[in-house]
């Protein structure tokens, strides 16, 4: 099993209520939107991190991080990028590439909105966590934590981290 974190759109933000959270799982997913390369190290120490860069990204970012992902834990096939789309409304090429790779999940970010739902014609499970960070058009900051248990996503939640707006923190210096 391991405990997973699905973040994105932090562009530049983590607050230490968020780094309390990312304390309690084995790995983090950022689906881009950076924002600043310093966020990354401000991460805990001691997780497995799988990062894609997002358009707002420098190229300093672009180089670290790629711009999909591929991967699989504990059994589960992901595919991850920032632009994504929606399940009848993918991003030009994103439809392709899922049916080429035939992923479990299919992860984005970009849209700000926390969406997750099984894509019947994909047969894969669309997941989108939302914004962690202050800019954008959200009204609520959100990431979702999971975990992966023989090739399955289990005991799926959405994590509510607060209005939008710098009023009660500022973003780390990191």
């Amino acid at each position: 099993m391991r405990k997973i974190a699905l973040i994105s759109d932090s562009h530049g933000h983590v607050d230490s209520s968020i780094l309390q959270i990312l304390e309690n799982v084995d790995e983090i997913w950022h689906a881009g939107d950076i924002g600043q390369p310093d966020i990354i190290n401000s991460l805990p120490n001691g997780k497995i991190l799988r990062v894609v860069s997002g358009n707002i990204d420098d190229n300093g970012v672009k180089m670290k991080y790629p711009e999909t992902c591929e991967f699989v834990v504990e059994g589960l096939k992901v595919l991850m990028t920032h632009i994504g789309g929606r399940p009848g409304r993918y991003a030009k090429g994103i439809k392709q590439w899922i049916k080429a790779q035939n992923p479990d999940s299919f992860i984005c970010g970009h849209s700000h909105i926390c969406k997750v739902m099984f894509d019947k014609e994909l047969g894969c499970l669309y997941m989108n966590p939302g914004a962690i960070g202050h800019q954008g058009f959200h009204q609520t900051r959100t990431m979702l934590l999971f975990e992966v248990v023989g090739g399955k996503i289990e005991n799926l939640r959405v994590v509510e981290l607060g209005k939008r707006g710098r009023a009660l923190e500022k973003t780390k210096a990191l």
